[in-house]
C-alpha cells in the first residue's frame, strides 16, 4: 500500500490531500489566524494518525472474528518538550462497545495494540529522510 500526504499553503490557504494507492480525498483543516501555516500542528497529526489506526484496526480485526463493534472511543496524550525534541510520554486509551463478551473485546483490544501499523511504526526507530529540496527564489527588487 504506497500512502501520500499532500501540503499545499500560502497565505490565507491551506489544503491536505491523502492518498493511498490511487485513491485521493481531502481533509479540511484550515490556515492559522496569521494566514500562514496549518490551525492543526504536527504533535496533533500525529496523535490523530495513532487514534485513527487504531479505531480502524479495530473494526477490521472484529470483522474477522465476527465481532459487531457499536463505538469505538480513543484518546491519545503526550508530551513535547523543547523545538526540534520528540514526543514523550505517549499513551492512549480505548473504549469499545460491541457484541461480545468483555473477555472476547479485551482480547480484541490487546490483538489490535499488537497488529496497529502506526503504533508499530512509532515504537520502533523508522528513518524519514528529507528526499528533495526545491529552493525557489522570489525577486523582490522594485
Amino acid at each position: 500500500m504506497q500512502i501520500r500526504a499532500q501540503v499545499r499553503n500560502g497565505q490565507g490557504e491551506h489544503h491536505v490531500t491523502l492518498t493511498t494507492n490511487d485513491a485521493a480525498h481531502t481533509i479540511q483543516i484550515p490556515p492559522r489566524a496569521s494566514g500562514f501555516g496549518s490551525s492543526a500542528n504536527g504533535g496533533e497529526l500525529l496523535f490523530l494518525a495513532l487514534a485513527t489506526c487504531y479505531c480502524n484496526d479495530i473494526y477490521r480485526e472484529a470483522a474477522r472474528r465476527g465481532i459487531a463493534v457499536e463505538q469505538v472511543d480513543v484518546d491519545v496524550d503526550g508530551q513535547f518538550g523543547a523545538e526540534g525534541e520528540p514526543a514523550t510520554q505517549v499513551s492512549y486509551r480505548a473504549r469499545i462497545v460491541a457484541h461480545a463478551s468483555e473477555a472476547e473485546i479485551r482480547e480484541l483490544m490487546t490483538h489490535t495494540d499488537r497488529v496497529a501499523e502506526i503504533q508499530n511504526t512509532l515504537r520502533v526507530p523508522t528513518p524519514v529522510t528529507l528526499a528533495r529540496i526545491e529552493a525557489v527564489a522570489v525577486d523582490t527588487a522594485p
